[in-house]
């Protein structure tokens, strides 16, 4: 993890935007520098009416003061105009600005994602990546928008206004920047105290999403439990938490500004009395001392907002840190730097692979060594937990074997482009995930600017088009979020579909009659002898009769292969194939 601070970080990540952000910042301090002249000119102006043709702006050669007071108005006018125009443009370079980071932040990070292995979402919820993708985004959105600003004009403040108390006098700008320091400490105070309970605020926001997230869709679940009252307890609970840890982070935020309250009143009251006894004594003139008042209230109350703009920055900064780090984390499994071509229609051969999920978690594949004939169709059988569906995620590169190598055509996958290896396998899983839209957008999501007569025919091998067609819409007929429209076998079929029009190479099909009523798993059987047609058919089977056809079978336990052969080879073994045809089957 990087321990730099995250503004750091964040800096380094912007470097394409800092004309932007220059530009904002430089907008800021001219309009800052604009908002602190109309000060100086009452000061002058009560210099005009107390000192007349002495004033200060009888130096520029206007002695009259009527004239000088016109000069005054003008100056007046162009100040706030300025200040105006100034506004106007820091304010629309740094929501922009915010606009764009928030922008490219969130495609990044998605980005990252879709690149991260299979092992990170092991260790995710995918309610707390929705926080970060949309809440932690939009914390450093709202910071930008308003405390970057803030922050600049602060520092402008106290240098412009410094400048000015020290021309007029030494002495009452030492009395009157006194509390600055007090100010500053207080607010490292703020950050330090502040920090880990907004880290802890941004962790409770990913818990809740994801508590929510998963509340929702299990809503069927909870309904027929009758657990609605025990969810809404647990909310409660989480809802609390995230409660109590923003009262933590708002205890010391509400602490601030009082504080800062009381160091801005003797800095004012300093200026006040030291200065009224100068100008009293003729040290300094009374416009000088009118000046000085003014600009006091002017340097020091900005800092009643530090509060705010500090609670708006390490919110923003612990949500940094939570998007840098996601960024940042390392990807295992990359394309090598000089990656292979090969036809994929080729044999796959698995070489002696042994895989576990972890480190600490027992072996799930061992020693696995078996060759799958291209243009064959090649079913994995076993009970739960036997390795079958880990052996089509190392193929598809979801993971890597700790020993051995999985080749196709003599070239191992390590050496092929993973954009191209994936293109070239389909994937039927027994996790069947439906897009929220038409079943028509579902099964063209197997290719791109696939036409009407193309999905249709898909449809048609995938014996789905019967059933889409007695639907009023037909194929504009609106799925629902992951398919919860339709039954588990119409999603099935409507899965297979999706991977018949991508066409590709190798099309695996991970458990597709696990969801399915014999018709319908009659249906895929028929189906099956077109779709395997010219290309590599992997089948991991839980139902023993959807294979019975194919050229190889493979029988796994405990992740190694016991038994191999065809449909009737395995039964005269009488081993385990032999043991759960018969258990399925009730026959011989």
């Amino acid at each position: 993890m990087n321990n730099s601070k995250p503004i750091i970080r964040l800096l380094k990540y912007a470097k394409g935007m800092r004309l932007q952000i220059t530009l904002a910042s430089v907008c800021s301090v001219i309009n800052k520098l604009f908002d602190i002249a109309p000060e100086i000119l009452i000061g002058i102006a009560i210099d005009v009416v107390v000192s007349g043709q002495d004033s200060f702006l009888s130096y520029f050669g206007y002695t009259e003061q009527k004239t000088q007071l016109i000069v005054l108005a003008v100056l007046t006018f162009v100040i706030w105009l300025g200040e105006s125009v100034f506004q106007f443009f820091y304010t629309l370079l740094w929501r922009n600005l915010a606009q764009n980071l928030q922008h490219k932040m969130r495609l990044d990070t998605y980005n990252r994602m879709q690149q991260m292995d299979m092992s990170f979402f092991e260790n995710q919820t995918s309610g707390n990546l929705t926080s970060i993708l949309n809440d932690d985004v939009n914390q450093l959105e709202r910071f930008l928008n308003v405390g970057a600003n803030d922050f600049i004009q602060v520092i402008v403040s106290v240098i412009g206004v410094g400048a000015v108390f020290f021309y007029i006098s030494a002495k009452i700008a030492l009395f009157a920047f006194l509390p600055i320091p007090l100010i500053i400490f207080g607010a490292f105070f703020f950050q330090r105290k502040a920090q880990p309970r907004y880290t802890e605020v941004r962790k409770q926001t990913g818990i809740l999403a994801t508590a929510i997230s998963n509340k929702i869709m299990g809503i069927a679940t909870i309904k027929s439990f009758t657990r609605e009252p025990q969810e809404l307890q647990n909310l409660e609970e989480l809802s609390l938490n995230y409660q109590n840890a923003n009262k933590e982070a708002i205890k010391v935020s509400a602490a601030f500004t009082p504080i800062i309250r009381m160091a801005i009143l003797t800095g004012f009251l300093a200026t006040f009395i030291i200065g009224g006894f100068d100008a009293l004594d003729g040290v300094i003139t009374v416009g000088s001392y009118g000046m000085l008042v003014f600009l006091t209230q002017r340097l020091l109350w900005p800092f009643t907002s530090l509060a705010v703009t500090m609670d708006l920055y390490e919110r923003a900064m612990a949500s940094v840190r939570r998007i840098l780090d996601l960024l940042e984390t390392p990807i295992e499994i990359r394309d090598e730097k000089d990656t292979q071509s090969t036809d994929m229609t080729q044999d796959i051969k698995f070489k002696g692979v042994d895989f576990s999920y972890s480190k600490q978690s027992q072996q799930v594949l061992s020693s696995i060594n078996l060759t799958i004939k291209k243009s064959q169709v090649t079913a994995f059988v076993g009970q739960t937990g036997s390795g079958k569906s880990t052996l089509m995620k190392l193929l598809l590169r979801f993971y890597s074997p700790e020993n051995g190598e999985i080749t196709i055509g003599h070239v191992n996958i390590n050496k092929i482009k993973i954009s191209k290896l994936r293109e070239s396998i389909g994937l039927v899983s027994q996790d069947i995930f439906l897009f929220d839209g038409t079943i028509k957008d579902n099964i063209a999501y197997g290719k791109n600017a696939a036409t009407l007569t193309e999905i249709k025919q898909a449809a048609h091998l995938a014996e789905a088009d019967e059933f889409i067609n007695e639907l009023p819409n037909s194929y504009e007929t609106l799925v629902g979020e992951r398919g919860m429209k339709l039954s588990g076998g119409q999603r099935q079929r409507i899965s297979l579909a999706r991977a018949i029009l991508k066409n590709p190479a190798i099309l695996i099909l991970d458990e597709a009659t696990s969801a399915v009523d014999n018709e319908t798993e009659a249906a895929i059987q028929r189906s099956m002898k077109h779709i395997a047609k010219n290309r590599t058919l992997l089948v991991i089977a839980h139902r023993l009769s959807t294979i019975v056809k194919a050229d190889c079978i493979y029988v796994l336990e405990k992740g190694q292969i016991i038994e191999s052969g065809t449909h009737q080879e395995l039964l005269k073994n009488k081993r385990i194939y032999h043991k759960l045809w018969y258990i399925q089957t009730g026959k011989i």
